[in-house]
């Protein structure tokens, strides 16, 4: 679950270049929201969980560092819990990154390596939280998102120059490292060699015990394992939808519709008459009586010749074409036949010859003509502004504290409740069953609400809005051992079948070492085994099964000649044997294209390699103390698992 955020840490030049992932500035604004720490439940937020150098970091910094870090691989995983993520290490890995960006800006600092308040100027102006209506960045939407996110400029200004340093310190360190062409061939070489072998496979189920255990087994077992049994936040959520139903009765009445219809009657239903033209503009009267004398079909050819070019003027009436031109042009062209050239008048840009292209006659329309069209009309208006007005009217009444209930009551809708759902919509317990679809634009805000607290949203691609509020939290938390007791003894039942897998495993090895063949050692065992499967192939055929080689093939292929090894299986699936019998070694020609690819491959390698090295010494310099005693309580705050 937490490869993702591990591999953020994994670029091709080390950890500079990611080593900001947990600062508070590109993450937070990325997420959109950073819960504020406070006061740690007890703990001071300026209590120090370490100190590197002479610097320190208090437990309000790892603690909202950890809670961004969750928040970013929420958005791959919505149901992972903080829980979750400590028991996997992700605090650890948090605190680690802390320590690195902390160490690496005291080191800069002590060999005059520093960060200009223009750069960091420029990083503030390129994020685009910060950005105005207009795209640019805006001081006052600054200042907005540091209010909202609970940061202060300081502490912005100090996680950009820490992320900057770390890639002035830690790129250069890296970038341009080459592995030696002889030892890059030696590795490249390895893509030849065949190894010849066996895989022998232990199963666990093989060494299960049947019975059940005792109650200081279970318990024992339970305690050890809990982090297996760890249950998402689940929630409960109550909603109410409703759209244009609950506005009552909104037909338009006949007073309305003839009220709407003298008030739109000359502009809309009066008699109207379009005309589009042809018109060519000269400067003086002798020239436009010149052109209007050669007749309408000639305009176009007698305004060519003149060097002029015509224009059209699409379907305009007269007051329209009055207003561009001039009542005098526009009383000649409303007043000439389809087809002919109007009298030529003067206009506000000379004198115009117009000819009348066509004439569109739209005759007026009654009230009665027109209510159908009216009703249409007021009855949208209608549900539109009464909607909006209803939306208002909700949005007041959960200002003022009104419930859920009642706010479906005087929506004349139900309320319904969800089945407990984990936030990415799914039903607890049920693999297949999901949320409703009409709450899907609510689940992001379900999951950050408190219990009780209603909020409105509109339904996207509809008339209709949901209020919806969480009614029951229940937190992430390993699963009382009396509610999955049955899970728990089939896990109880596979931990002792890999154990006893183990033993068996490590019986066989020492029958092989002592010169027995693999498949004579599986036999010894008193319970029927897998025949083991013989293996005989190159690195080169093993690389070409992509990145999920088989850890047993793995293996094989980085042990001596004539040795045996154990494995464990995942899952507590059970234990792999691979034993080596031959290893016959590879060669390559210089000119071979493999040699050019691991040079690079290598290259990328050594280059991470000289990152890391660059990193731990620069810890080992700084010095750094870490506060046990604080970062437990951290622990115990972010996850629920106790007071402090």
């Amino acid at each position: 679950m937490l490869q993702s955020f591990r591999n953020v840490f994994k670029s091709k030049i080390g950890l500079g270049l990611t080593i900001g992932f947990v600062g508070l500035i590109g993450v937070a604004f990325a997420v959109g929201d950073v819960a504020s720490t406070g006061s740690l439940g007890g703990i001071g937020g300026d209590e120090t969980v370490a100190v590197v150098g002479d610097d320190k970091i208090g437990v309000a910094e790892f603690s909202q560092a950890a809670t961004v870090a969750v928040d970013q691989l929420r958005q791959q995983n919505p149901t992972i819990s903080m829980e979750a993520f400590a028991a996997q290490g992700g605090l650890n890995d948090v605190l680690d990154q802390l320590l690195d960006r902390r160490a690496i800006s005291w080191w800069a600092n002590e060999n005059g390596i520093l960060v200009g308040t223009n750069l960091i100027n420029s990083e503030i102006r390129r994020i685009p939280a910060f950005a105005g209506p207009g795209g640019q960045f805006s001081e006052s939407a600054y200042q907005a998102a540091l209010a909202q996110l609970k940061l202060t400029d300081s502490t912005v200004r100090r996680d950009l120059a820490d992320g900057l340093i770390a890639q002035q310190v830690l790129v250069p360190g890296s970038f341009g490292a080459k592995m030696p062409t002889k030892v890059a061939a030696r590795y490249a070489a390895l893509t030849r060699e065949r190894r010849e072998g066996a895989v022998a496979t232990i199963p666990s189920s093989a060494f299960a015990p049947q019975g059940t255990p005792t109650a200081a087994q279970l318990t024992a077992y339970y305690n050890a394992n809990r982090g297996d049994y760890i249950r998402p936040e689940r929630r409960v959520l109550r909603y109410a939808v409703f759209g244009p139903e609950a506005l009552g009765n909104i037909e338009p009445t006949a007073a309305e519709v003839a009220a709407q219809y003298e008030k739109d009657r000359a502009t809309k239903y009066a008699a109207r008459e379009l005309r589009s033209f042809t018109q060519v503009i000269v400067p003086t009267k002798a020239a436009a009586d010149a052109i209007a004398a050669r007749g309408g079909a000639a305009l176009d050819a007698a305004a060519r010749e003149a060097g002029l070019q015509p224009t059209k003027v699409e379907a305009v009436d007269r007051t329209a074409f009055a207003g561009a031109t001039s009542q005098a042009v526009a009383a000649a062209a409303f007043g000439a036949s389809q087809g002919t050239i109007a009298t030529p008048a003067r206009g506000g840009l000379g004198f115009y010859v117009v000819r009348v292209d066509s004439v569109t006659r739209t005759p007026a329309r009654s009230l009665d003509q027109a209510r159908a069209e009216i009703v249409t009309s007021l009855r949208e208006a209608k549900r539109t502004n009464g909607l909006a007005d209803l939306a208002a009217e909700v949005e007041q009444q959960i200002d003022e504290g009104s419930g859920l209930g009642d706010i479906a009551s005087s929506l004349r809708t139900e309320v319904q409740t969800t089945r407990p759902i984990v936030a990415d919509g799914r039903v607890y317990g049920e693999a297949n069953e999901t949320v409703p679809a009409v709450l899907a634009p609510a689940l992001a805000a379900a999951f950050e609400m408190e219990e009780g607290e209603p909020q409105i949203t509109a339904i996207p691609d509809s008339d209709q809005y949901l209020v919806f509020e969480t009614a029951r939290i229940t937190q992430s938390a390993a699963a009382p051992l009396s509610e999955i007791r049955e899970d728990a003894i089939a896990g109880w039942r596979r931990d002792a079948g890999q154990k006893a897998a183990k033993a068996a495993a490590d019986r066989i090895v020492a029958r092989v070492a002592k010169g027995q063949t693999l498949a004579a050692a599986l036999a010894a065992e008193n319970v029927t085994l897998p025949a083991p499967d013989a293996v005989n192939m190159t690195r080169g055929e093993l690389v070409q099964q992509g990145q999920r080689v088989p850890p047993p093939l793995a293996l094989l292929f980085s042990m001596a000649k004539n040795s045996v090894k154990r494995l464990e299986a995942p899952s507590d699936a059970g234990w792999f044997v691979v034993a080596v019998d031959t290893i016959e070694p590879g060669r390559i020609a210089p000119n071979d294209p493999v040699l050019a690819q691991a040079t690079a491959s290598l290259g990328e390698v050594l280059g991470r390699e000289y990152g890391d090295a660059m990193r731990t010494a620069i810890r080992k310099e700084a010095g750094i103390e870490r506060n046990a005693e604080a970062v437990a309580a951290v622990r115990r705050q972010l996850t629920g698992s106790g007071a402090n």
